[in-house]
């Protein structure tokens, strides 16, 4: 393919299992880190890594100006490791902020340097309950606010094709959790591997990618794009 891409959130629980399924597809990707020390890992799994803080809107431009990437894709979050309860107020505040302020910097700087595409991370528990079966046109919760600032960011840029995925609750390798916690539930390795398909399907919308068996229904990104959550030891 040998498109460019600017992936945000590169050395997290989702960006590195992803930046090897990029690489391998013909993606040529930067990886975003505000770590100076994390760039290695980037490089041995074939990303060049770019050291900037997302919140620094003007330092993002200027960074995404020399990359000029077609596609952005959103993977930043801030939650504690293995959503530790005893973390998880504060980690919901820092979250807000990014749903909201970096993913504002992240459509800027794609819009100024002339970006097709965007694919931003979203949740797929923040639905309404008791409306019965649960998709993508089930009304969310009054109290997600930052969750619809980012996706509405996201989805309503002029110019922009924008895409979410509405990923249940992380397990696996990086997560801190080894088994699905609770039902509305995704494996690291599938929330990678929708976004590749996503990316390389070119599609729009919104997009639940849950574990099978929940409350929410993956029939759309199954259908749509082709993606289906595998077993896991």
């Amino acid at each position: 393919m040998g498109e460019t891409i600017f992936l945000a959130g590169a050395t997290g629980a989702i960006g590195s299992r992803l930046v090897p399924l990029l690489v391998e597809a013909g993606f040529t990707v930067y990886g975003s880190t505000r770590k100076p020390e994390r760039g290695e890992s980037l490089r041995q799994a074939g990303a060049t890594p770019v050291v900037v803080d997302v919140f620094d809107g003007d330092a993002l431009k200027a960074a995404l100006r020399q990359i000029k990437p077609g596609i952005v894709i959103h993977q930043l979050t801030d939650l504690p490791f293995g959503l530790d309860p005893a973390q998880m107020e504060e980690g919901r505040a820092r979250n807000a902020r990014i749903r909201e302020v970096e993913t504002k910097n992240l459509v800027d700087a794609a819009v100024a340097v002339g970006a097709q595409r965007m694919l931003s991370q979203s949740i797929a528990w923040s639905y309404q309950v008791g409306r019965g079966e649960i998709t993508e046109e089930t009304p969310l919760q009054e109290s997600a606010t930052a969750v619809r600032t980012l996706e509405r960011l996201t989805l309503t840029i002029a110019g922009i094709a924008g895409t979410v995925l509405r990923y249940g609750l992380l397990y696996g390798p990086g997560t801190g959790c080894d088994a699905p916690n609770g039902p509305i539930s995704l494996h690291v390795d599938d929330a990678a591997r929708a976004a590749l398909l996503a990316v390389q399907s070119s599609v729009i919308g919104v997009f639940n990618v849950v574990d099978d068996g929940g409350p929410v229904s993956n029939a759309k990104a199954k259908s749509i794009f082709g993606w289906q959550p595998r077993k896991h030891d």
